[in-house]
Formats: structure tokens, sequence, C-alpha cells
């Protein structure tokens, strides 16, 4: 199956998993990914993640642990909400003083600059600019 955008795809998985109320999901990997995943473990968003040999030698799979709060009845996930913002028929760049606070600092913005992929919040303390990625909240 051919996939336009990654980036969209996982944060598709991600969210109708935890529609679902399951606590794994598995995507194929990338560096990228990994780093949007290391992101989301680093800001407290889900349990862990993963990267392990898939079916065939040269593919690998993104494991995340998503991450839930409450017991069995009441149990509800930490993400509340993923939004991509920039798409491949529309990117989104900034520029370090325009990096936008999401939920006024509540949620994180995840940005891929030229020192890598990092939250707005990073990105604002190394003075770069970049591409958003994604809003997650």
């Amino acid at each position: 199956m051919s996939v336009n955008d990654p980036i969209s795809d996982m944060l598709t998985r991600i969210r109708n998993t935890m529609m679902n109320g399951q606590t794994v999901v598995a995507m194929p990997s990338s560096k990228l990914k990994s780093e949007i995943a290391r992101i989301l473990k680093e800001e407290g968003f889900i349990e862990g993640y993963e990267v392990v040999q898939g079916e065939q030698p040269s593919h690998l799979t993104l494991r995340v642990r998503l991450k839930y709060v409450g017991e069995r009845r009441q149990r509800r996930p930490v993400i509340t909400g993923l939004e991509r913002v920039s798409r491949p028929g529309r990117r989104v760049y900034t520029r370090k003083q325009e990096i936008p606070w999401v939920l006024s600092g509540m949620g994180v913005a995840i940005m891929s600059t030229p020192k890598g992929v990092m939250t707005g919040q990073r990105a604002r303390q190394l003075g770069v600019g970049g591409e958003i990625l994604c809003k997650v909240w």
C-alpha cells in the first residue's frame, strides 16, 4: 500500500487506536516517525516506542505504546488531539518569532528544523525556525 503522507498516516493510526482503547499501535518505521515518537515520549504523551524487525529483513516496524489515565472504566487517553499542520500539498514554515503556542503551552508543536526534529519550545530556545509538522495536545 502506497502512502503519500506518512506522518499523517502515523497520526491517524494513533488517533484510531486511542478511539478503540487499545494500548499498542504498529506502523512502518522511518527516521522521521521515530523522532516524532521520541518527542511524544519525552513530553509524556506516550509510554514508549520501539523499532522492531518486520516480516521481511528490510522492513522495520515502529511500535508505539499509548498512555492512558484513570481506572478501567474511566480510562482516558493522555493525547486528546492530534493535528497535521504541514501537508505535502501545503507546506507550513515559520520563523523563530512566529512559532505557535498550542493550548497556551499545554500542547506541543513538533517542528523539523535545520538542527533536527524538535518541539516548538525547544526551537524558540535555540532561535531557529522551520516546518511545523504537527500539533499534539
